[in-house]
């Protein structure tokens, strides 16, 4: 099987984004990224602690070089662990509640009202 490479600056082939207003982690991941998605989640301490056990394992590994195909080497403390619409924390009871835009969204998507509705 010959090599692959994977064109990662290709266009997004949906064309579009939505802004909307979020709560986001700071990029990285480290204990204090996981500290913060815990709290956002509002987790009991075990699980804190799990994730953060979790986390140190993690560290201790090393990334398989034997795959294929190939591709880029990922920078993990360039990514975002978490984002969340601001919206999502009042916990909305109905497609009403929904910023307009997040609709609009699963539109452009092709997401059915039903979905969007067990979604929510």
């Amino acid at each position: 099987m010959k090599d692959q490479n994977f064109n990662t600056n290709k266009e997004y082939k949906y064309g579009f984004t939505t802004d909307i207003e979020s709560i986001r982690a700071p990029k990285g991941l480290n204990a204090d990224t996981i500290k913060f998605i815990s709290n956002i989640k509002k987790e009991p301490k075990w699980m804190l602690d799990w994730r953060l056990k979790a986390y140190d394992r993690l560290q201790s590994l090393k990334e398989p070089s034997w795959q294929k195909p190939k591709y880029p080497k990922i920078n993990y403390q360039d990514l975002y662990y978490y984002s969340a619409p601001k919206s999502a924390s009042e916990k909305p009871k109905s497609l009403d509640e929904i910023d307009p835009k997040i609709l609009e969204t699963y539109k452009k998507l092709g997401i059915p009202l039903v979905e969007q509705q067990r979604l929510n």
